[in-house]
């Protein structure tokens, strides 16, 4: 979960997302944002994310964006 909060610090760092249960409804990420979390993700964890993953059912909230990445690397963050 920390490395989840590092990248959205570091894409957004003026934005506290710990009081957000939306970050997209709440116009916390945008779609720029969110490919920046694709390719953080990706490089962090060392996995390749689909395409039809990046939703935003996927991306709402930190318990969903640890949910989708544990999804990919098989072990809890």
């Amino acid at each position: 979960m920390n490395s989840i909060i590092q990248a959205l610090k570091k894409i957004r760092p003026d934005v506290d997302f710990s009081k957000s249960k939306d970050f997209i409804k709440d116009q916390l990420l945008d779609s720029l944002d969110i490919l920046a979390l694709v390719s953080f993700l990706e490089e962090r964890f060392g996995i390749v994310i689909d395409g039809e993953d990046v939703t935003h059912e996927n991306f709402k909230s930190l318990r969903a964006l640890e949910k989708f990445v544990q999804k990919y690397i098989g072990r809890s963050l």
